[in-house]
Parts: C-alpha cells; structure tokens; sequence
C-alpha cells in the first residue's frame, strides 16, 4: 500500500522549508507512519523545543474536493481550541502554520488504539466519560459566518442551511467517485435518494457546531495516571471538521465503543452540558451521517492506496448504511 497524498521531504529540505517560511529550522528525527493523507514529521527545532511537523500534500496531487484547503482547516480548529474560555479540549499547541505546513507541540501518552488492550473494562468506561465530555466542549465552537458545511475556502461546499450543505458534501464524494472510478457497489442514484428522503430530518439542524468526525481511538491520546487509571492527553488530526450536526460525531466515535443513549459517552456528553435526545429524526440523521462516512471512506481508498481488505471493510460499511436507510422507509 502507497498513499498517493504523500509529500516527503528529505531532512535538509524540511529544514529549509521551516527556516524560509517562519524563521527557524530543524532536525528530522523520524516520520510518523500511522496518517495516510498528510505526512508527519518528528523534529527537534533549533531552539530546543520538540516538535511534530505536518505537511499537506503536494500542490499537483489531486485530492477529493472535500480535502481542498484542508489543513487551513487544522490550524483555524487549534486557534479556536485555543480560545476556549477555560479551554477543557486537549489538543497540540499550534507554535507556527505556513499554506502547506502545521508545525504542532507533541503529545504526552499514545494513541488510544494501540494501548486499548491495557485498559481495565473500568479505566476504558472511565475514558469513554472523559471522552464525551471533552467532546461537548468542542460542540460549543460555532461558525463565525453561521453557514454549515466545510470552513476552508478552497473548498466551497458550505450553505445557509444544514439540508443543502450536507447534500453538496455527498454530492461532491459522489462526483469524486466518478471521476475516479471508485467500486462503491451501490448506485449513486440510491445514495442520492436516500439523502432526498431524509431532508426532513436534516433541517431539524439550525445551528452549526464544530464537528471533528474523525474522533476514532487512533486520533485520541491516553496516559496512565496511576493505580490503572489514565487520561486524555489530546484529540489530534482536526483536518476533517466541518460545521454542521453535532450528532454526525457519533458516528467516528462509535469505532471506539457505543454511543447509544445509556453509553458512558453520551453520559459524559451529556454531562458537560452537550444535547443529545434519540428521537427518530435524529436516529434518521445518524445513519445519513453513517452512509456519509461509508462513502467517503469508499472513495479516499484509491488516493490512499489501501489493499483490497481494507476496500471491502469500507463498502460494508456503506452498504450497511444504505440498508439501515432503505428501512426507515
């Protein structure tokens, strides 16, 4: 498997690049491989401080329409995380941002997927909670113009309302889909009837709230506290976001464990002070936001490169959400 997105950088170039661009170089220490779109760097800048270094793709790669401008959308989510008043959402510092680069603090701890083999069935409920109430502190970000759909520019696929963005943005993967040739099994026509038929539901959504829909455990750092209890050390990989139903967050984090209504997450959601009432609508838009993922999932395999496993993963996933759509009918 070979991502198609890649941009590597040999450790002069990177030094030079960083120098050039903020005033101050670097050294390479080692790339980080785990990403599939973006490329990471861990480096040591000159002043001393380590550091992660994130670059976008090359400017002549394509990329889904969706992904244009991308990483203004990272460094536009650190700064309003920043801003938070009393913050509560852990995440990497922002120390510099260039148009094709993020230069990030390192996080304390690992990536929760690769310890959750460690974690006591009460260390992981005691996460989950923690989880879920950081995440009803991201919901209280709004957008500044109050339109939903993607903040970067270069991707325009934003709208007034909720019911036209999220349609542009299944549009646009659809529209992807063919120009790639990506195998999605369904028709496209299905997908585009089911999304007509829960318009009603859609429009429920009055007011956009930042949703980072890719919250699954490899974007969550955890650290041990003692006597086997851990903690959330910081969601990373914002690039994602998009201003829309706080609900779609639901479905990323369902990779990590459940988040039905008496889930430790949603207990912890809920908590905070986040909303989430399982009314049909609602339980209508999840699986919207499940095919949404399906689809996107189903497209980004070929720029990513992903195997033939890993292809027939994402489009049960999107044939099981159009199934679960056909029957609310």
């Amino acid at each position: 498997m070979r991502s198609q997105t890649k941009r590597h950088l040999t450790p002069h170039e990177l030094d030079v690049l960083l120098r050039t661009s903020v005033g101050i170089g670097c050294r390479l220490e080692d790339e980080l491989t785990d990403g599939w779109f973006n490329t990471a760097y861990r480096v040591v800048l000159d002043d001393g401080r380590p550091a992660v270094v994130k670059l976008a793709p090359p400017p002549d790669v394509e990329v889904l329409r969706y992904e244009r401008g991308i990483m203004e959308t990272e460094a536009m989510v650190y700064r309003r995380i920043a801003a938070l008043p009393g913050n509560g959402v852990p995440t990497p510092a922002l120390l510099y941002a260039g148009r094709e680069f993020l230069v990030l603090s390192p996080l304390d701890g690992t990536p929760w997927d690769k310890t959750a083999a460690l974690l006591s069935p009460t260390a992981e409920a005691a996460l989950r909670r923690e989880l879920g109430a950081i995440t009803a502190r991201l919901h209280t970000l709004a957008p500044e113009d109050g339109r939903f759909g993607y903040p970067a520019a270069a991707s325009a696929l934003s709208a007034p309302d909720w019911r036209t963005a999220f349609t542009a943005m299944v549009e646009a993967l659809l529209e992807d889909a063919e120009r790639r040739r990506s195998p999605l099994g369904p028709p496209p026509v299905a997908i585009r009837t089911a999304v007509a038929e829960g318009g009603y539901a859609l429009d429920e959504v009055t007011e956009p709230r930042l949703v980072h829909f890719d919250l699954w455990p490899g974007n969550v750092f955890v650290a041990p506290t003692g006597q086997g209890e851990h903690r959330i050390t910081g969601l990373i990989d914002h690039e994602r976001a998009f201003w829309g139903d706080p609900a779609a967050e639901l479905v990323s984090l369902a990779f990590g464990g459940d988040t039905g209504p008496d889930s430790d997450l949603v207990a912890g959601y809920t908590g905070a002070g986040g909303s989430l009432d399982f009314t049909p609508a609602l339980r209508h838009r999840l699986a919207l936001y499940h095919l949404y993922l399906g689809l996107l999932l189903v497209v980004e395999c070929g720029p990513r490169g992903y195997g033939p496993d890993h292809l027939a993963f994402c489009r049960r996933l999107l044939t099981g959400a159009l199934d679960r759509l056909r029957a609310l009918r």
